[in-house]
């Protein structure tokens, strides 16, 4: 008996070394399914994601944000969007304050150090245009670039000086974090203008709507998504800022909507940019928001602003 020990003991830390590999063989498919599907890794997913910046692209992040997290497998994310300008967006997720800097504009174009930029990396989930709007008593309905840029730069203060009454001109400006005053000076003004004495600042997309619509006199731009009929949408040179016109490249007040993360994100990040690129999103939220597909563009534009074919 004692004789035949020393094989018993062996034989059974042979089958316990078997079972630990098997063990870690099962851990390590990290909830996936047997037939390798993945579901079961998806369904394992948690973490909150913070996503702040840009409030022309809010509406957009906020609807997706909100169907992402009612799907089963993504039930243990927390999706959680927050304004305050691209410039806030940028710098918030450069220093790790936010999971998600949402931008209108390039990187480069607002981070002073380019190292900072240079950690993010950009994830472009759609394009956003900017039209120039006011109240619908102005009496205007088409304001050429040079004439935009006089008002905005304080030498036209009257609209009837543009063909509309003889009403004094408020303007309603961003301030300058907002990506959305970065693009309607690059590709409406094609210059940076100063803060005029007596003009509103508002970063808030919803704000500036609100206030244009019921200022007399006012005057300001914003995304297409937050266009309706208490607004008098100004054409620009002429030319209609609608998608078809846009993704043709003869509506040139446009950019992208980034969502930048610091280096490649998280898995849960990562579902959430993924499921923004989905169809359910890209065909749906886009377009019902007024957003247009980056795959529609027949145009595309570096960060220099250069438009390419």
């Amino acid at each position: 008996m004692f004789k035949k020990l020393p094989f018993i003991l062996m034989t059974l830390t042979f089958v316990l070394v078997l079972a630990a590999c098997g063990s870690k063989n099962d851990a390590g498919t990290d909830g996936a399914t047997s037939n390798g599907s993945g579901e079961g890794a998806a369904a394992e997913l948690s973490g909150n994601i913070l996503a702040v910046g840009s409030t022309a692209l809010q509406p957009l992040v906020e609807q997706a944000g909100q169907k992402f997290m009612a799907l089963d497998e993504y039930k243990n994310v927390m999706v959680q969007v927050q304004g305050g300008g691209s410039g806030t967006g940028l710098t918030q997720v450069s220093e790790g304050q936010a999971t998600i800097g949402n931008s209108d504009v390039f990187a480069e174009e607002k981070l002073k150090e380019e190292a900072k930029a240079k950690e993010l990396v950009d994830h472009q989930v759609a394009v956003v245009a900017i039209a120039p709007v006011s109240n619908k008593d102005a009496g205007v309905t088409d304001l050429t670039k040079e004439q935009l840029v006089d008002i905005f730069s304080g030498k036209i203060t009257n609209w009837k000086d543009v063909g509309g009454k003889d009403q004094a001109i408020v303007i309603v400006n961003r301030p300058g974090s907002s990506g959305t005053r970065a693009t309607f000076e690059n590709f409406a003004l094609g210059t940076k203008v100063e803060d005029i004495q007596g003009s509103i600042q508002e970063d808030s997309s919803g704000t500036v709507k609100k206030l244009v619509a019921e200022t007399p006199g006012a005057i300001g731009y914003l995304a297409l998504s937050y266009l309706d009929d208490s607004l008098q949408v100004l054409k620009y040179g002429g030319v209609e800022a609608t998608v078809e016109n846009v993704e043709a490249g003869t509506y040139p007040v446009w950019a992208y909507q980034h969502m930048y993360t610091k280096g490649e994100p998280d898995a849960a990040t990562k579902a959430f940019l993924d499921y923004m690129l989905s169809d359910e999103i890209q065909q749906n939220d886009v377009k019902e928001l007024g957003y247009i597909p980056v795959s529609g563009m027949k145009v595309k534009r570096d960060a220099a602003g250069n438009i390419t074919e």
